[in-house]
């Protein structure tokens, strides 16, 4: 048996009503994306995102703080009070005494109030049934980094508990999503918004994932009585033999060692990696070599023991991981400096990294000693679009920094880098006839107003203007399916998506008549009102005015690439997001479709 997630394919299914309790996910200890529920503003705000030790960063004249959304920052957890005060929980014949004033109720479960950037507490419904098979059918990979940042925002928020479902299961499932997206700092602040003693098996299992994918096998201790009752218990095993190391006892550590691997269902690697945590508590009784000659996979197991004990992992395991998991090694500090910058894109482009954390990382890898030389290169370009001189120089430094991605993914987050320096580009600089990438970049970091400074340069039907119609504070004047017309016969993207795409935002802001929209749409062979069970499902919720509900079905419409998100998922989730008061984040969403097809 092999501990952990194996970094093979999930299956990304769309969900919707009526969906049935089988798992699509592959089966696996483990695995995140099948945990029994198995990551700024619009917020548009660049510091969303749990950030790496950010440096701090000098001012730039004349950029607007983004608007929009209140920040998804870390926020102390909510205390309860227990109705049971002051009796003795046990969990698999272990006390906890935990003093009543620390104890948290599971009718109302997460760190993030609507005052610290949070939903509202009812933001999901009465539904919870629902949204658990929601969560645990959604793969996490979503094609809009600003859905990624909302739903983060979602799932963090302190959520009433629906009386369909317990409070430790709604918790794992949101965790679980979590971990799938990447968010490991944000699953860390859910698993730990439930006091051990009360979770559920279900909560068990994401609990050991989420320890693991911020490299912490201390955080497994307080779960291991109620793991090795109701878990895996060969893995748990493992993680007691973890704790006990921990607490000194040599003995019972190397007696649940010998168990395991006697049992012959765990990997001798695995064994191996325990066995080298244990080395560094001081119970090894021997000096463990660990080499990756024979495994070809990197589990969670494998993650997580090898970056708490400063193990290098193999570049070319690397190069096989998982997505989610390139966003829990950029957040996790003792990672070594090299993977967490080769990780950094694809987090900062997911909306794991904000557009100041993503820098910020940048810049601290620049100050080790010998940078590799496409670092230092990526470093002084980074320095020259923040501050050189004139603002001729700084717009010729990023578009240095746009043309060096290798694919979408890169070339996208070179834009979220220069969100701030974008934002602060006088709008007297000379940036040609289409610097859709300008405005791209600003909208990446949120910086929507300072965008609609440079609304009265730009050609209408140019791609910048269909990115600035769609992002903008404020309707442009003459839009109309003219103009529409005019942006499509410049669009050189496969099938006219981005056509579309233009279409399905405007008519979703209600910034096209309705006459207009059909016109359009027409033109294009679209479809714009097309019926199905996640249509019905995300306008249903927006009747209910459940927010957290729209971005989680929204998420669901959204997985894998834009190219293959359906134009008119795009028209239903900014109408929906609308109609739920979220209008700068279906501004974001719609503009962000724009620039990355």
């Amino acid at each position: 048996m092999t501990l952990g997630l194996s970094g093979t394919a999930m299956a990304a299914a769309l969900v919707l009503p009526a969906l049935a309790q089988e798992s699509l996910l592959p089966e696996g200890f483990g695995n995140p994306a099948e945990t029994p529920a198995p990551k700024s503003s619009p917020t548009p705000s660049p510091t969303s995102a749990p950030t790496p030790s950010p440096s701090s960063s000098s001012s730039l004249p004349g950029v607007t703080p983004p608007s929009a959304v209140p920040t998804t920052s870390a926020a102390s957890e909510e205390e309860g009070e227990d109705a049971a005060e002051g009796e003795e929980q046990t969990a698999g014949g272990l006390k906890y005494d935990l003093p009543p004033g620390a104890r948290r109720l599971l009718t109302r479960i997460g760190p993030l109030t609507p005052e610290t950037g949070g939903l509202a507490p009812d933001a999901f419904g009465v539904r919870g049934q629902y949204a658990a098979a929601i969560m645990r059918k959604t793969n996490g990979a979503l094609a809009s980094r600003w859905g990624q940042i909302l739903l983060r925002r979602a799932l963090s928020s302190a959520i009433d508990t629906p009386e369909t479902i317990n409070g430790a299961d709604l918790a794992a499932d949101r965790a679980g999503l979590l971990l799938r997206m990447g968010e490991s700092t944000a699953a860390r602040w859910i698993v730990q918004s439930v006091d051990y003693d009360r979770a559920s098996p279900r909560m068990l299992q994401v609990a050991q994932q989420t320890f693991l994918a911020t490299a912490d096998p201390a955080g497994l201790c307080p779960y291991v009585p109620a793991g090795l009752a109701h878990g895996e218990e060969q893995s748990w095993r493992l993680a007691s033999a973890i704790c006990s190391g921990l607490s000194g006892d040599a003995g019972p550590a190397g007696w649940a060692i010998g168990r395991v691997r006697s049992s012959g269902r765990i990997d001798n690697f695995d064994i191996l990696l325990t066995e080298r945590v244990l080395g560094a508590t001081g119970a090894g009784r021997r000096s463990t070599t660990i080499e990756w000659d024979k495994v070809d996979t990197l589990t969670s197991w494998r993650f997580g023991m090898a970056t708490a004990t400063a193990i290098a992992i193999p570049a070319e395991l690397r190069s096989t991981e998982p997505a989610y998991m390139r966003g829990w090694t950029v957040l996790a500090p003792m990672t070594e400096m090299a993977d967490r910058v080769a990780a950094a894109p694809d987090a900062a482009a997911r909306g794991v990294l904000s557009s100041e954390a993503y820098v910020s990382l940048l810049s601290a890898a620049s100050g080790e000693e010998e940078p590799p030389e496409a670092l230092a290169a990526q470093i002084d370009e980074l320095r020259n679009a923040f501050g050189a001189a004139s603002g001729a120089d700084r717009y010729t430094a990023m578009q240095a920094l746009w043309g060096a991605g290798d694919n979408p993914v890169q070339s996208y987050a070179a834009l979220v880098a220069t969100a701030r320096a974008a934002a602060g580009l006088p709008t007297s600089t000379k940036v040609g006839d289409d610097p859709w990438q300008l405005l791209g970049s600003m909208f990446a970091g949120g910086y929507d107003r300072n965008a609609m400074d440079w609304a009265s340069q730009l050609n209408s039907g140019s791609r910048a203007w269909g990115v600035m119609a769609v992002g903008s504070p404020r309707p442009l004047a003459g839009v109309s399916a003219g103009s529409v017309g005019s942006f499509a016969g410049n669009d050189d993207s496969t099938g006219y998506l981005r056509s579309k795409f233009l279409v399905a935002g405007l008519a979703g802001l209600g910034r096209l008549s309705s006459e207009q929209a059909a016109s359009a749409a027409g033109d294009l062979d679209l479809d714009l009102g097309k019926q199905t069970r996640w249509s019905r499902a995300i306008m249903a919720a927006a009747e209910r005015r459940e927010p957290g509900m729209v971005a989680l079905i929204a998420a669901a419409g959204m997985q894998g690439e834009w190219s293959k998100v359906p134009p008119y998922h795009l028209y239903y989730i900014v109408r929906a997001l609308r109609e739920v008061g979220l209008d700068a984040e279906a501004r974001m969403i719609a503009a962000e479709a724009l620039v990355r097809v």
